[in-house]
């Protein structure tokens, strides 16, 4: 048997050493509390999209005189319609990205008779018109097919299943 301070049996923690876990136990939870609340972007946030995608294009293929069945064509069906105000339509767009600067668009459109009368809000119309409204011509290119020899591994196991490597 070995000697033992007074009191102090074998396999049990000094008052130094359980001093020395209590300050790496407060430094562990200290730091992790701190990654918590840092700009670090540790924590993922979604972004939150709400209301009608309203874009330029939209907004500049509308013309005054339009039914109303051609601008819900064009926008879609408002996000608000007024009961007290009929002749209102509101579409309403707010992009919350998880990091970053919130988007908010609206769109007020006004009608008379039926028709489409003005059109207000955070994109007004374009003077030219929709600059959209001619062919658009998308490109799309194709790489050509390049052929990969199989590697080790590949070859042995085409060896094993007694199979080419072109097979499936």
């Amino acid at each position: 048997m070995g000697y033992h301070a007074a009191g102090q049996l074998p396999g049990t923690l000094t008052d130094l050493q359980m001093k020395k876990l209590l300050i790496i136990i407060t430094c562990f939870a200290s730091l992790s509390l701190a990654a918590c609340s840092s700009r670090l972007q540790l924590i993922h946030k979604i972004d939150v999209q709400q209301g009608n995608l309203v874009t330029q294009e939209m907004v500049n293929r509308l013309e005054p005189g339009m039914s109303r069945a051609q601008v819900q064509f064009v926008m879609g069906s408002p996000m608000v319609v007024d009961t007290f105000h009929q002749e209102r339509w509101d579409y309403i767009y707010r992009f919350k990205p998880g990091y970053g600067e919130s988007q908010h668009e609206h769109v007020s459109l006004y009608f008379e008779d039926e028709v489409l009368a003005r059109i207000s809000g955070s994109i007004p119309p374009t003077e030219g018109g929709d600059s959209t409204t001619g062919s658009r011509q998308t490109t799309v290119v194709v790489p050509p097919y390049e052929r990969v020899e199989p590697g080790l591994l590949n070859r042995f196991w085409h060896w094993i299943t007694f199979r080419k490597p072109e097979e499936p």
